[in-house]
């Protein structure tokens, strides 16, 4: 990825981040937060990732939520960033900050084992 790539990508992240704090109103779902964005490399599609503090039943229905709200949230984008095209957006859930805590309890219950195999 390039570098006009990536600052494009973390511009969509940080906006879209505060168009879904400020105007997307989750209720029961919990609290939804974009961890990330990737544009392709024509810049007309961006994919958003997005993680969900709250109930893990509720992953779907939050990405759900904000691809009905898409047209809304592009629309805002519009607004606040100047680019020749405002990409289509494609909300993803994002499992990697789940993945990482599983690892870290792998690693700290092998460390267990190993301390309490030492003589």
């Amino acid at each position: 990825m390039n570098l006009r790539m990536r600052r494009v990508s973390e511009l969509i992240k940080q906006e879209v981040s505060e168009i879904v704090r400020r105007d997307v109103s989750a209720g029961d779902i919990g609290l939804i937060t974009v961890t990330g964005a990737e544009v392709a490399s024509d810049l007309k599609t961006a994919r958003v990732y997005i993680s969900l503090i709250g109930p893990k039943a509720k992953q779907a229905s939050a990405v759900h939520l904000l691809q009905r709200q898409r047209a809304h949230i592009q629309h805002e984008l519009g607004k606040r960033v100047v680019l020749k095209y405002i990409p289509h957006l494609e909300f993803e859930y994002d499992d990697s900050l789940e993945r990482g805590d599983r690892l870290l309890q792998i690693m700290d219950e092998l460390q267990k084992e190993s301390d309490q195999k030492k003589p």
